[in-house]
């Protein structure tokens, strides 16, 4: 197992990742340390456990936002799929019916 230290809040923490993951947690890092510090500037230091909470919940949301819109997104694409299917069917049958014709005139 990997032991990484990272900077949150200026703050050094050890973290122990999977061998390999050291960049990905890096950069996971860095990320949680921009929120806390936009916590930190918005309504000032309140201590690192308080200020980590708060983090930790406003990314909690932009989570739970993303995961809405996910499914949104999900349900449009199962709908135009849907909707795309019905168009081929209705494509094959008109083909069909324009080459049941043209058999029917080219042999009377």
């Amino acid at each position: 197992m990997a032991q990484l230290t990272v900077q949150i809040n200026g703050r050094p923490y050890v973290v122990g990742c999977e061998d390999g993951q050291e960049r990905h947690l890096a950069e996971l890092a860095k990320l949680f340390d921009q929120q806390v510090r936009q916590v930190s500037q918005d309504v000032g230091q309140l201590g690192d456990t308080r200020l980590f909470l708060m983090g930790a919940l406003l990314l909690a949301d932009e989570l739970a936002d993303l995961r809405l819109r996910q499914n949104a997104m999900q349900s449009e694409l199962a709908k135009a799929q849907t909707e795309q299917a019905r168009v081929e069917v209705k494509a094959a049958a008109a083909l069909e019916n324009a080459a049941k014709r043209i058999e029917k005139l080219a042999g009377g």
